[in-house]
């Protein structure tokens, strides 16, 4: 068959990838590359070759990023300044983040990380009223929020980065080494992916599903700060003194944060599907109640049972089952409102929502993939093997062949709708257990991350 003479024209008249690049394209390269080269040469001497190698890769990573989606441009810029202002407020001395205005109110790693905090819970807030109320003033609003939490976020990472080494040169370390550190990291990233799709599919109407695990992770990582001190800087254990921690953890939350913005998604699509097929949503009400309120009152009992430090076990439960209670009839109250009519309109069809499921599970399978390896180099170097079936290694594995699984049907059997989305959503308690639930039940090689 012969392409229409209008599509051989349009394809040949269409500009290619190098001149759609604009000036302000080139000058963020120049940026780029100059920041490295001066880091480089600041830094290098402490650096080994491996972290001098990653040094000057993310350079043309970062240029390519900003290329294709420009919203990293001034994100990259803005996170930058306020590092370096965070840096430079300091003037070496650890003990200004008590005492200096800008350090204690915004830009030390504590005061930056709680106003990601805040502003991801705001976004979420602002997300789901937009969409209930069909307000684009709001939604957009809630886009600022979440983008002003992502800039937060990153600056408390970079921050926190130094700081490790002002409260001890022999600490210093880049801060994705314990569950505080990487529950930051997942959050943003998580973030960062939704907001890509936000821009790509120019929808706002996802912000509050995505955002929903990430305040669900925020409140976790408050309470993990308040009851264990996590926020504290620690010397880094024996096995994390590696190279490859600065390359397997970001890979991995990567998978992390895409796998659950694919269950999120997917929980819009069910949502949407089963309001137009109301005699289905009674069959799956009930035992989607249970297993939420059961699943909660586990986390909550096992929570309150390892922080309580008086108290009778019928006291544990009691807290533990209303804090089930309370989330469970609050997502279900929620839900009753995302059936409204006017939010169902709101939301992206059934098409795009499957499509953007599919490629966030994607690109998180290859993430996990690639992480799992590079995982794998690093228990060889540490431990001696490969593989050694350590719960964690055990329940990756697990992660990682459901994810296979999933693309597999999709593939070769060109599976679709409700089964794919459910089969993603549980996929995300299959990752929340291997993530967190290993460090809260198990032991291994893996116990210096236990909760």
């Amino acid at each position: 068959m012969s392409v229409p003479q209008e599509a051989m024209h349009a394809f040949m008249d269409k500009p290619s990838f190098w001149q759609r690049l604009r000036i302000t394209d080139w000058i963020w390269a120049v940026l780029v590359i100059t920041g490295t080269a001066f880091v480089y040469q600041l830094y290098s001497s402490y650096m080994d070759v491996y972290e001098q190698g990653f040094l000057i890769m993310s350079a043309p990573a970062l240029i390519a990023l900003g290329w294709n989606w420009r919203a990293v441009q001034p994100l990259s810029l803005l996170i930058t300044a306020f590092s370096l202002l965070g840096i430079w407020l300091y003037s070496g001395n650890i003990a200004s983040a008590e005492t200096v205005f800008g350090l204690k109110y915004l830009f030390s790693s504590q005061s930056a990380i709680m106003w990601m905090s805040a502003l991801f819970v705001l976004a979420t807030v602002f997300y789901f009223a937009g969409l209930i109320a069909n307000n684009e003033f709001i939604a957009k609003t809630a886009s600022v929020l979440t983008w002003s939490a992502v800039v937060m976020g990153f600056t408390g990472l970079m921050v926190r980065w130094y700081e490790s080494y002002l409260v001890d040169p022999e600490f210093g370390h880049i801060p994705v080494s314990n569950l505080y550190e990487v529950f930051i990291l997942f959050c943003l990233i998580t973030g960062i992916l939704y907001l890509y799709y936000e821009a790509r599919y120019r929808s706002r109407a996802l912000g509050g599903f995505a955002l929903l695990v990430i305040s669900a992770a925020v409140a976790f990582l408050l309470w993990y700060s308040l009851e264990r001190d996590a926020h504290e800087i620690r010397p880094l254990v024996p096995a994390l003194k590696s190279y490859w921690m600065k390359i397997h953890v970001p890979a991995n939350f990567v998978g992390y944060g895409a796998f659950a913005l694919a269950a999120m998604t997917s929980s819009a699509y069910l949502i949407k599907y089963y309001y137009s097929h109301p005699s289905r949503l009674v069959a799956i009400l009930v035992p989607s109640f249970i297993f939420l309120g059961l699943f909660t009152w586990i986390f909550a009992r096992t929570a309150f049972g390892k922080t309580a430090v008086e108290g009778s076990l019928l006291a544990l439960a009691f807290n533990a089952f209303g804090f089930a209670l309370a989330i469970t009839l609050l997502l279900t109250a929620l839900g009753f409102l995302l059936m409204l009519p006017s939010t169902q309109k709101a939301l992206p069809s059934l098409e795009i929502l499957d499509d953007i499921t599919y490629k966030a599970i994607a690109l998180g399978f290859a993430f996990f993939t690639i992480a799992t390896i590079l995982g794998a180099m690093w228990a060889a170097e540490a431990w001696g093997g490969y593989w050694s079936w350590d719960p964690k290694e055990t329940w990756a594995l697990i992660v990682w062949l459901n994810y296979a699984a999933w693309l597999h049907f999709r593939f070769s059997k060109g599976w679709r709708g409700t089964q794919m989305a459910w089969w993603a959503v549980i996929g995300l308690f299959i990752t929340l257990f291997a993530f967190l639930g290993v460090n809260m039940f198990l032991s291994g090689l893996h116990s210096y991350g236990e909760l």
